[in-house]
């Protein structure tokens, strides 16, 4: 009897430890995300020390590496992108007898939403995830310390660098993008929907809005800021050695993506509707 009576108060104490467990994720989640903008902006007042020589060189490399070492990646995904939706809007409207405009829908879609969308999954898995091990091994191996016992900031001498870089280079990315992917449904359209080329820059250029490319813009150096936030403050909130700094890598990639989905919408919603 005395056993059973444990029994039902065990199940009775599951919910409660569950509903416990789940309020203690989202503490530490809003713990977390608290510390992030608190990075953040100490990260953005440090930006105008970001002309200094050796803030310059720092920023420089940071460029380098977020820009032309993502041109290959990018390249490839943003081509195919375009010949993508070419292809499948193309189909799609043969049936009502409208391919040529496929060079309005594959501009329109590629510099308001898939341009910044696409080159924000790259650099959030390709430069984020680099950024959350590099920082992960420094912290695990003790250099952040290092870095404080010499009253070196953190946030000044790591973070702004990369936040810059990412700021700066998410557009110019995004634009690259955009000519890709518009190049590329241009090829797919002639090639295979029987759509002349003039015809379809014609279409291409004719109903596109300056509003489309500003807010897809827009959208790409808020991504960069989120992909820097994240991958900078996921590396260096890293612990339990080399497990710690696997684990920061792939929650970089994840909230990374998530947010650019979320924050993706939200934009064009405030923008559109």
């Amino acid at each position: 009897m005395f056993e059973n009576l444990k029994n039902l108060n065990g199940y009775m104490d599951m919910p409660r430890r569950s509903f416990r467990r789940f309020g203690r994720i989202i503490l530490l989640s809003c713990h977390g995300a608290g510390d992030a903008l608190m990075m953040l902006g100490s990260s953005v007042l440090y930006i105008r020390t970001a002309f200094r020589p050796r803030a310059r060189h720092e920023v420089a490399v940071q460029l380098f590496i977020t820009g032309i070492k993502s041109l290959g990646v990018i390249t490839v995904v943003a081509f195919f992108t375009g010949m993508i939706l070419a292809l499948q809007t193309g189909l799609e409207l043969r049936r009502f007898g409208q391919e040529v405009n496929i060079g309005t829908a594959v501009t329109i879609v590629m510099i308001r939403e898939m341009g910044p969308f696409m080159t924000g999954l790259i650099i959030a898995a390709s430069v984020g995830s680099a950024i959350a091990a590099q920082l992960g091994t420094m912290t695990v191996s003790e250099e952040i310390a290092a870095l404080e016992v010499m009253s070196i900031n953190p946030n000044r001498f790591l973070v702004m660098p990369r936040l810059v870089a990412l700021a700066v280079m998410m557009p110019i990315l995004t634009i690259y993008t955009n000519l890709l992917g518009i190049v590329g449904g241009g090829i797919v359209g002639a090639t295979q929907l029987g759509v002349a080329m003039q015809a379809y820059i014609d279409n291409a250029t004719r109903y596109a809005e300056n509003k489309d490319l500003y807010v897809g813009l827009f959208k790409a150096v808020v991504f960069g800021i989120i992909i820097a936030t994240v991958a900078c403050h996921q590396g260096l909130t890293t612990r339990e050695g080399a497990v710690g700094v696997g684990r920061a890598t792939r929650r970089t990639v994840i909230i990374s993506f998530l947010m650019i989905l979320v924050v993706g919408y939200m934009i064009t919603r405030m923008f559109y509707i």
